[in-house]
């Protein structure tokens, strides 16, 4: 049983992994899209349409891989987690298939008509179309959000004899407090990987002396919605949903900050350290006193209750890796601030262009944002278990009782040797379009 629920997670963990890096452009870029577009209405400068046609096509080839890639997520709730389904279905099925049918229907259908339709549309429907497609992205975002809202922390259901969970109030989705801090945090993440990405290829055509006007405009609206979405990643999104966990699964918030044992007198913030989980502490910290409980509480002073004050059964499964995916996250997060704060000042200075060591930065950046991005996913998905839905339903309880470990591992390991054909080719055809860059209009 312990090695099939293994692979089991392994496989969801490989599949939704790779599924994410590419919403998690699309959400952000569809933003981008629709200020380049509105400013092109506003100026009538033709590189700013140009721009957001140039990053349109970006922005498709993301969408078709996350359609492929999250097609088997779906199937996967009915291969691998069926008891899941059996017993939440009457719940999380709600918002999923309300993400595929309307904010899926609504991105891919006005996709279409954003790409092909500009002639047609004229530039103010054509604009249109471009917003309606960042409404579907980040309809789609908050649905799924939704549901894993419900997850961490449920409310509005019932339980019924046979152990189903039914939805007695179907405002209380909506109206969860774990939903709305979890959206924003995850939405400005977004922004803050498509900034970085938008940046990098603006200070990739810099060094390279090609397309330079535009290497110019992507690189200033990069670092500009850069250095924004980074503040609002760590300030009021990220320390609303840290405070979120504090208050809703206090286990999970002492795993993530390494807090072994209660402090009295204030919670220190450590810095480093590595989880010793035989004896129960950080070896090799740095810490900073009592900032943890001032960040948390507002209070120098306010204890944070240590692993020690809780249940051996209900600790984190993966201590040390849910410590490692928030600290990463944190740290990533920190530099982003401080890289996009440099690349603001010179801009301001007008010195950005020339700035070689700036843009190479800023180019060698562009992985760290995905990075960042997943590991905060794991802090939220690794401080949920042991459990599927936080103190109700056990992750052992939820998944299939006849697949068996081999055929999971099997799917696993054909899904591995896919993606990464799939991923060879994604970057092949993004190579290209960035290598042909944008197509200006000739018709001046």
């Amino acid at each position: 049983m312990e090695d099939m629920l293994f692979y089991d997670r392994m496989q969801f963990a490989f599949t939704i992994t790779f599924h994410y890096l590419f919403p998690q452009l699309t959400m952000g870029l569809s933003l981008m899209i629709v200020y380049f577009k509105w400013k092109f209405l506003r100026t009538k400068v033709e590189k700013y349409n140009d721009a957001a046609k140039f990053w349109m096509k970006i922005f498709a080839l993301n969408f078709a891989m996350g359609v492929v890639t999250g097609i088997p997520m779906e199937f996967q709730f009915g291969t691998n987690w069926a008891k899941f389904s059996e017993l939440t279905g009457g719940i999380i099925g709600q918002t999923l298939a309300m993400e595929g049918m309307f904010s899926f229907f609504l991105e891919s259908s006005f996709l279409g008509l954003f790409i092909f339709g500009e002639k047609l549309l004229g530039h103010k429907l054509h604009f249109v179309t471009g917003f309606l497609v960042f409404l579907g992205s980040w309809a789609s975002g908050y649905l799924i959000i939704a549901t894993h809202s419900w997850m961490q922390y449920p409310v509005g259901y019932e339980v019924l004899e046979n152990g189903k969970f039914i939805l007695n109030n179907f405002g209380a989705l909506f109206s969860n407090p774990w939903l709305l801090p979890s959206y924003l945090h995850n939405q400005a993440a977004s922004i803050v990987t498509s900034s970085f990405v938008v940046a990098a290829i603006g200070a990739f055509y810099l060094l390279n002396n090609k397309h330079n006007e535009f290497g110019k405009l992507f690189l200033k609206t990069g670092v500009i919605f850069g250095l924004i979405s980074s503040l609002l990643v760590a300030f009021p999104t990220g320390d609303w949903a840290a405070k979120n966990v504090a208050e809703h699964q206090p286990v999970t918030f002492a795993a993530m900050e390494g807090i072994f044992e209660t402090e009295e007198g204030g919670s220190e913030i450590v810095l480093i350290g590595q989880p010793n989980m035989l004896e129960k502490k950080l070896d090799n910290k740095i810490a900073v006193p009592n900032i943890l409980s001032f960040l948390t509480y507002q209070d120098w002073n306010a204890q944070i209750k240590g692993l020690n004050e809780f249940d051996e059964s209900v600790h984190p499964t993966n201590i040390p890796g849910l410590y490692y995916s928030y600290h990463i996250m944190v740290g990533l997060g920190t530099i982003f601030i401080g890289l996009m704060l440099l690349a603001v000042v010179q801009l301001v200075r007008k010195k950005l262009y020339k700035t070689k060591w700036i843009l190479w930065s800023i180019m060698f950046m562009l992985p760290f944002p995905y990075i960042a991005n997943t590991t905060g996913w794991y802090t939220a998905e690794l401080g949920r278990q042991p459990w599927l839905v936080y103190n109700l339903l056990r992750t052992a309880d939820g998944a299939s009782p006849t697949v068996s470990s081999g055929n999971t591992l099997f799917t696993l390991l054909g899904f591995i040797g896919l993606y990464l054909l799939l991923g060879l080719l994604f970057l092949m055809l993004a190579g290209k379009i960035i290598n042909k860059g944008p197509q200006l209009n000739q018709h001046h």
